[in-house]
């Protein structure tokens, strides 16, 4: 249950002047009743190995080419001031240990955690989230969307003493909107960025930031620093001595590994038998033809390697496939409304991943709540309507080769744009049912995050690509005016109307609840319209194989749990650790060739 603290009148100093008075009877709310997330049986130590597919091409978690990559393990798995809890969905404190509401429907007070430290020591004060004001509204940082959010979305930080701040959104939002909000906000380290120059601008931000920050590591807030960088081969991570988070009681029992070693190996089938070799600790299990066909050797069979499979019910972001209409032919609706019905999504789903994923609904996404409630579903593969279109678009007639061309002798050919050698079959398979309209495919492989790079830049055609979110749909960044026909933007179809950016401001600022869900539909409903991305699959679940050693509670699922052991993209929770001792008995009866009980484990409480 949430605990309720009134507050009195306080006038405190602030660093652009004297803060006005905190409000009188304030209820400051706070939350450790949850259930802890962490297993009291866990042990602490290890060196926990794993992969990643590629070197990413920066340290920095903001500009070019900073949303790939390592940015999951600086930025997006921070401590942010409160967090959701993974199971119940309360709010639960995190950087902050309180935090009231003002009631002008844009304020949210907190009282940062005094025992709160950046991994260099420093405290965490709320200079650091008046800093983060300056530091996202800066030009020199190159990264247009948080220009844009930290000025447009988020009001302002007022410091009201060390530790705590007022921070407002520049609109009214109800409560829940309002924490989702600023609750999730990160701070950043002024003193790390303190350097002053004199080509430096008024904001403290050094203008050459993009080449000065590429590869250096920023103090952090979480329970890992970055220790080793070994270009192109491998980066390592090292548990914060004396972690501040371990005062916080949902952090305890969690990140119990010393070391994080992410080794640099492309070829995911190297991966894979570098993994059942025992040279990796755990290994992605998500792909259908791994799960079902490539773990019945022997490290399974002898029990070396658990197998896991556990659902979510984590939301799901914009992806498919998406059109570039800047590209030539592609800016023909016809042409871009004759994809759509020539890309066969479901066979794939049902063909090449053996049935496990599931198509989207949509293509910004599913599991939003009331946001994407609108009974969409998504458009069949259906080569005849195909070809209507296609016909529409002038391409009328059929070549030798049986691609559709039209009547200046343009073939009707795209380019897809991905980024993986194990989505080559799904590519695959797309460009033999297309040709059933005459549509040709071409494959575009690029490596890893030099793919994500080359859409960035707005060069591909078409892009087979899945993006994150969160639990309210963004839309600003992928469909509005400011963003279209500019590199570095997650606008990845250069598409935009009038009509579409006055429904996405609406939708930015609208207080009502009802009236933004509403909204949210309307915006669905446009971007369907528009026919610029074929609505792509979700993996609603997790699947890993880990050497028995690396232990993990039991029911360890959550509903927001994305990794049950660190793998690359994300952390998860951190709620596995290394049994030493067990470790040792392994690999002794490897030495000895004795086995033990097979175990797959399957938690499907949460299976839609």
């Amino acid at each position: 249950m949430k605990k309720l603290i009134l507050a009195t009148s306080i006038s405190m100093f602030s660093l652009t002047g004297w803060a006005a008075d905190l409000p009188e009877n304030l209820n400051w709310q706070t939350n450790w009743d949850a259930p802890k997330i962490g297993s009291p049986d866990a042990k602490r130590g290890g060196v926990l190995r794993s992969h990643l597919s590629s070197f990413p091409q920066t340290l920095r978690t903001v500009g070019p080419d900073s949303n790939s990559g390592l940015r999951s393990y600086f930025l997006d798995e921070m401590p942010s001031l409160v967090k959701r809890h993974p199971d119940t969905l309360e709010w639960i404190p995190d950087l902050a240990n309180e935090w009231a509401y003002g009631d002008d429907h844009k304020t949210i007070y907190f009282k940062l955690n005094p025992e709160a430290t950046w991994s260099d020591g420093e405290p965490v004060t709320a200079d650091d989230f008046v800093f983060m004001m300056q530091f996202y509204r800066s030009k020199d940082i190159v990264a247009p969307w948080y220009n844009d959010y930290y000025t447009n979305t988020i009001g302002g930080v007022e410091k009201i003493d060390q530790h705590t701040i007022a921070i407002s959104t520049a609109i009214e939002k109800s409560d829940e909107d309002l924490m989702y909000t600023l609750g999730s906000l990160v701070p950043r380290p002024a003193h790390f960025y303190a350097n002053p120059r004199k080509d430096e601008n008024q904001d403290g931000i050094a203008d050459d930031f993009v080449r000065r920050y590429n590869f250096k590591a920023t103090p952090t807030l979480g329970p890992y620093e970055l220790a080793r960088v070994q270009k192109g081969r491998s980066v390592t991570f090292e548990h914060v001595d004396d972690w501040w988070g371990y005062t916080n009681p949902y952090y305890q029992h969690r990140y119990n590994v010393d070391k994080i070693r992410l080794r640099v190996i492309r070829d995911n089938d190297i991966a894979m038998k570098h993994f059942e070799k025992g040279n990796l600790d755990v290994f992605d299990l998500l792909l259908p033809d791994v799960w079902h066909d490539k773990t019945q050797s022997e490290p399974y069979k002898k029990g070396y390697i658990t197998k896991f499979w556990g659902h979510n019910e984590v939301p799901v972001g914009a992806g498919g496939l998406w059109m570039n209409t800047a590209m030539p032919l592609l800016d023909d609706i016809n042409v871009r409304k004759g994809i759509i019905y020539a890309t066969d999504f479901d066979g794939m789903i049902e063909n090449i991943t053996r049935g496990d994923y599931s198509r989207k609904p949509h293509a910004m996404g599913h599991g939003h709540g009331e946001y994407d409630n609108d009974g969409a579903t998504p458009p069949p593969f259906d080569p005849e309507k195909a070809i209507s279109y296609f016909e529409k678009a002038g391409f009328d007639q059929v070549g030798p080769d049986g691609i559709r061309v039209n009547d200046k002798g343009e073939r009707l050919s795209f380019a897809i744009t991905y980024g993986y050698q194990h989505h080559t079959p799904r590519i695959a398979y797309l460009k033999e049912q297309a040709k059933k309209a005459g549509l040709d495919f071409t494959i575009h492989l690029v490596d890893g995050s030099s793919a994500f790079k080359y859409i960035l830049e707005k060069k591909h055609q078409l892009a087979f690509l899945n993006m994150g979110t969160s639990e309210t749909p963004a839309y600003w960044e992928y469909f509005h005016s400011d963003n279209a026909n500019k590199k570095q933007t997650n606008n990845h179809t250069n598409y935009s109307s009038p009509a579409l950016d006055k429904l996405i401001m609406a939708y930015k600022t609208e207080f009502d609840m009802a009236k933004k869900y509403q909204l949210s539909h309307q915006i669905r409903a446009k971007i369907s319209e528009a026919s610029v991305i074929v609505p792509g699959y979700m993996v609603p679940y997790v699947r890993q194989g880990f050497w028995r050693y690396v232990q993990i509670p039991d029911n360890a699922m959550t509903k927001r749990t994305e990794k049950m052991v660190t793998s690359g993209r994300v952390m998860g929770f951190g709620t596995f650790w290394i049994d030493e001792e067990m470790k040792d008995a392994t690999e002794e009866a490897m030495d000895e060739d004795k086995a033990f009980e097979p175990v797959t484990i399957i938690d499907d409480r949460y299976k839609l």
